[in-house]
């Protein structure tokens, strides 16, 4: 197939993998009512085996000989003037350089963004409610995406536009605050290793071996024995996250249930304090690829007192809506909604 008519080539672009897909393009509708959710074809290709984001590209178009008509691309990483150095791959990825190789316009959001440009299009099915709470129309909207890093955005209503404007952020980097004794543990332990503890540093895929090490190590009440298969299959692997993360799924050991308890607690303060920073009384969005994995540990009864516990504040934070983002292309669709969005 050789066509141009009115395609959108959009892309998730992450350190482990990355997934392009072209989408139809409907001038007279909203992404809503559209088809961010009906790629005519999507392929995921493994990033590290690539040079480059336009390699990638180039194989995926070359399959059907699609030609587009515009291009939108989430890429983790803070992106000034159209290009962001991927993390954890060594892409530089540029507007001008995708635009030419396109022959169309593209355009580089950073990954939270992307998500965030989806979220007002998200259906009930898209997500998992922790607290219905009370929404303010047109309130501001918020996500934080624990993955491998801790990623975080916001939306603000426009009215001019009568639409949701999205913010990317770096908040993720910002200073962890313990907000409990065993947190002031925590950065007592990590500050002296660490130097700069970071909310991604302890919230995040990165973060939990750091957690899970600050339970073995510390001779506290807190203290956690580590299981000799545990300590086994932590040394010969390439990812100790995966295998500690599996053990608390499981519940097989203790100290793997306790750091991702800990993690949750300190999730549920970040995202409190997120929703105070950008007053997001529409909601709270959990993206991200650990929430959907730890639902038992995000329980209401668990989630909302951490979540709420900031003084006078308590009140309003009792009635902002609180999600869990299940659905695990959502980056992907969100950068659908973007380019479908630059129609109108």
């Amino acid at each position: 197939m050789d066509t141009k008519s009115h395609l959108l080539l959009a892309g998730d672009i992450g350190g482990t993998k990355t997934t392009l897909a072209i989408y139809p393009l409907e001038s007279t509708r909203e992404p809503s009512q559209g088809s961010p959710r009906s790629p005519v074809d999507q392929a995921t290709f493994p990033s590290g085996k690539y040079a480059s984001l336009e390699a990638v590209v180039a194989e995926f178009l070359q399959r059907n000989r699609w030609r587009v008509e515009r291009a939108s691309f989430g890429v983790a990483g803070p992106v000034f003037h159209g290009r962001v150095q991927a993390t954890n791959l060594p892409w530089l990825v540029d507007e001008s350089t995708l635009s030419d190789q396109l022959g169309a316009p593209a355009k580089v959001l950073n990954d939270l963004e992307a998500i965030a440009y989806g979220l007002p299009y998200l259906n009930a099915d898209d997500l998992i409610t922790i607290n219905p709470g009370s929404p303010e129309p047109h309130g501001g909207l918020a996500v934080i995406a624990p993955g491998t890093g801790l990623g975080e955005a916001f939306l603000v209503w426009d009215a001019q536009t009568e639409r949701y404007l999205p913010h990317a952020s770096e908040g993720g980097h910002a200073d962890f605050a313990p907000a409990t004794p065993l947190e002031l543990e925590l950065l007592d332990y990590l500050q002296p290793r660490l130097q700069h503890v970071s909310y991604e540093r302890v919230c995040s895929g990165i973060g939990i071996p750091n957690i899970y090490s600050f339970l073995r190590d510390t001779p506290s009440t807190h203290h956690y024995e580590e299981p000799e298969w545990l300590a086994a299959a932590l040394a010969g692997a390439d990812d100790p996250t995966r295998v500690i993360m599996e053990a608390a799924e499981a519940r097989k050991a203790e100290i793997c249930v306790a750091t991702v308890e800990l993690f949750a607690s300190v999730l549920a303060s970040e995202a409190g304090n997120l929703a105070l920073k950008v007053l997001a009384t529409g909601g709270v969005y959990l993206g991200g690829g650990i929430p959907p994995r730890i639902l038992p540990y995000l329980k209401p009864d668990k989630f909302l007192p951490v979540f709420s516990q900031k003084g006078r504040m308590t009140d309003l934070l009792l009635n902002v809506p609180v999600h869990v983002i299940r659905n695990p292309e959502v980056a992907l669709f969100g950068a659908a909604c973007y380019g479908m969005l630059q129609m109108h």
